[in-house]
Parts: C-alpha cells; structure tokens; sequence
C-alpha cells in the first residue's frame, strides 16, 4: 500500500529473528526489514532514532519500560501504539516517565482488542534509552 514505506521488526532473539526473515522471504515482502537486536540498542542508532513516524509494539514489559524503548525511535509528532492487557488502563502509564521521554498523554482505545497511542510531543533526550536491561531492572517512575 505505501511503497515508500520501510517497516522494521526488531526482535532480540536470533531463533525469532531467524522465522521473521524467512517470512519476509517467503511472502516477498520488500519494504521489510529485519533487526536482530535489544530495542535499547536499536534507540541508539543515528540510522533509525528520531525518524519513525510510528512504532507499535507489545506490552514487552511494564509500560515505563515499553515507552523508554520506543521514545527514542519517533520523530516529533510520530505515534506510539501498544497493545493493553484487558485489565490496562491509562492509569498505568507513570506520567513522569512519558514527560521525560517527550511523550503526550496516553490515550486508550478499547474494542475487540484494547491498545494506547502516544504521541511524540518533544524529541527523547539522548540520554534515553539506557544500556540494554536498565529500564526493564530500574524502570523510569
């Protein structure tokens, strides 16, 4: 549909990352991209931080964790989207923590499957995200 458009799908572990570029192959998918990494480290790579207009993810950790991943990655104006757990809400989400990293106010979205957006109001300081397994041991609050 956008053919403009390059999508990349991080994944840390090798065996994951392995079937997602075997998918990609197989569904002749030219536009995707593959990234066998931690999202802490793909948040530093001048390629990549600051430049994409959206990110999605799952909730891979508490919410403080997800958004210091994420931040980095978005350009000013670019949105975040992370699935919820049924019980989520936007009381999860530590406004601090969203402050620090240049994001808005989480907004919910319930349906079939429930999900909050973000918006990138100001750019992530480059001090985030921290070294790979900080956020997850000393979450932003």
């Amino acid at each position: 549909l956008w053919p403009a458009t390059t999508l990349y799908l991080i994944e840390s572990m090798q065996r994951r990352a392995t079937f997602l570029r075997r998918a990609v192959q197989t569904l002749n998918l030219e536009h995707v991209d593959v990234i066998q990494a931690r999202a802490e480290e793909v948040g530093r790579d001048p390629a990549l931080r600051g430049s994409l207009d959206l990110v999605t993810s799952r909730s891979f950790g508490p919410p403080a964790v997800t958004v210091e991943c994420a931040a980095p990655l978005l350009r000013t104006g670019g949105l975040l989207v992370v699935s919820e757990p049924p019980e989520g809400g936007p009381g999860r989400w530590p406004a601090h923590a969203l402050e620090e990293l240049g994001l808005g106010t989480p907004t919910a979205v319930r349906g079939g499957a429930g999900y909050v957006v973000l918006r990138q109001d100001a750019e992530c300081p480059q001090r985030y995200p921290r070294r790979p397994g900080i956020p997850t041991k000393r979450p932003l609050s």
